[in-house]
Formats: C-alpha cells, structure tokens, sequence
C-alpha cells in the first residue's frame, strides 16, 4: 500500500512541474510581446516627433522664401511720392527684420509658425494697400495728362482745367502724407554712464538713451499720448523693462524698453526715452518706436 501511495504522490508532483513549467512559459511570452509592443510604441512615437519637426522645417522655409518674395516685390515697388516712399522703405526694413528673426528660430511649432503666418498675412496685406494707392495715383496722373492734352485745344478752358487737376492731384499727395499715423524721424541711440554723461563704449554704458522728433500731422489727435520704444541688442533679444510690462499693437502684446507720455500737439516734437536695465553690449541695436499702438519709426544702430 506504501508502494501504490509513493507512486501517486510522483504522478502528482510530476504533473504540477509540468503546469507551473507552462505557466512560467506563459509569463514569459506575454513579457516578450509587451517589451515588443513597447519598441514598435516607442519608435512609432520617436518617428513621428522626427517627421513632425521635419514638416515644420519645411513650413519655415517655405514662410522664408514667401517673405524674400514679398521683400523684393516691396523693392521694386517704384513712385514718385516721398512720404509714400518712405513708408515702402520702412515697411520693407521691417519685413527683413521679421525675416531674420525667422531665420534665427530654432524650435519650430504650430504656434510659431502659426505667429509668422499672421506677421507674412498682414505685410501681404501692406503690400495690396500700396499697389493700390500706386495704381490710384498712376490713373490720376494719366488723367491728368488726358485733360492737359484736351486743354491745349482751347485756350480760354486750360487755365481753370489745370488748376483743377493740380488741387486734385495735391489733394492726393496731402492725403498720402497726413495719414492719421505719426512717424519718427532723427533717431539716436546714446551711451550714458552712472552719472547721466555721454560715453562713446558700450561697456561704460549705464543707462541707453533713445533720442527722435515726432513729425507734425495735423490729422493726428492732439494731447497727452503714451509712447514706447522697443531695443532689440545684437543677439536678437528686446532689452525689457524691469516689469516686462506690455503694449497692444494691432491686437498682439508686444514687450517694451521703455515708455513716456508725450503732448503731442500736432506738431515737430524732440522727445528722449530712458531704458535703465542691463545687457548693453557692443553691437548692431534695433530701435524701433510706436505711438498709439501703431509703429512710428525703426532704425537701426550699431554701437561700439
């Protein structure tokens, strides 16, 4: 009967090695399939991020190309006006400005590329604008010319014809220049060292001093008005104030070097804006001014 029983007890232990044997096979496999589901997770996400840069590269240079495209087009743009001359100039400085700091981004996303669209949108829109107003002027011209030929027929009508074609055509010229926005014009970027004094080295400098005259516009709103000045220094970053505090242009907040109020009345105006803070190194600055949330002038200076 001890025989039997010893025989019973080996079946039994034999059979449960053998199940705990498949059960331990089991873990296994399903540890090799998780660690396998892992990998093809992991290189599925490291593939994706890799093609989603890649996308975004190429959106960038496709915005680089539009905006050396719209650069030139502003370049070529050819008229005889000088007030409207000089916006296209401006107008062009800032679209290479726009274009460098592009060509500077390193970290491209969705946001980012969606913020140089709206900026290429709205220099697009510029763009029109002045195509228009060329075009505008080019058929008043040639209407004028017209008329002149047509006066040169009689006599006693000539006269009174081209008084009338010179108001209109001074008319336009007046509407062009007197626009509602105030420009900035003769602007200094001046080294102060702790005493307020003059200094011609970068690194003695203290204190930046933004000198600028804001032209007389006699459709500009007289009165007390803020003004801001932006300094970008030569690695491409906005010298900030100490509160990084902000101003609305054209509906996006832009941080600010400095800011004064003003009382413009219409006309020439000399004004001076401090920036206090740190990081004045030797180097190429951007200066840029605005006035009622739109820019009034940008230039750029470099400092030794």
């Amino acid at each position: 009967m001890s025989r039997y029983q010893d025989e019973y007890e080996y079946e039994d232990d034999y059979a449960a090695g053998n199940q705990a044997g498949k059960s331990l096979k089991g873990y296994k496999v399903v540890v090799v399939l998780l660690a396998v589901i892992l990998v093809a997770v992991s290189g599925l996400y490291f593939y994706q991020s890799h093609q989603q840069k890649a996308e975004y590269m190429a959106e960038k240079e496709l915005l680089l190309g539009d905006m050396q495209v719209l650069s030139e087009d502003l370049s070529n743009l050819e008229t005889t006006n000088v007030a409207l001359g000089d916006s296209i100039i401006m107008q062009r400085n800032r679209t290479d400005s726009v274009m460098g700091a592009l060509a500077k981004e390193r970290s491209m996303n969705r946001a980012t590329i969606r913020r140089y669209e709206k900026e290429l949108g709205l220099m697009r829109t510029v763009m029109a604008g002045y195509i228009h107003t060329i075009d505008s002027l080019g058929r008043l011209n040639r209407r004028l010319i017209d008329e002149n030929v047509g006066m040169r027929r009689e006599i006693t009508t000539e006269r009174l014809r081209a008084d009338m074609a010179e108001e209109r055509a001074s008319d336009a010229d007046v509407k062009i220049r007197q626009g509602a926005r105030v420009l900035a014009r003769d602007m200094r970027l001046v080294l102060l060292n702790a005493n307020d004094r003059e200094v011609t080295r970068a690194a003695r400098a203290k204190r930046l001093r933004v000198d600028f005259t804001l032209s007389a516009n006699s459709l500009a709103n007289p009165g007390n008005r803020p003004v801001w000045v932006r300094v970008t220094g030569p690695e491409g970053y906005v010298l900030a104030n100490p509160s990084s505090a902000t101003f609305d242009h054209e509906g996006d907040p832009l941080v600010y070097s400095a800011m004064r109020e003003v009382d413009y009345q219409s006309s020439d105006l000399e004004a001076s804006v401090f920036y206090s803070g740190g990081g004045i190194t030797a180097g190429t600055y951007r200066v840029e001014v605005f006035m009622d949330g739109l820019m009034a002038g940008v230039t750029e200076i470099l400092l030794r």
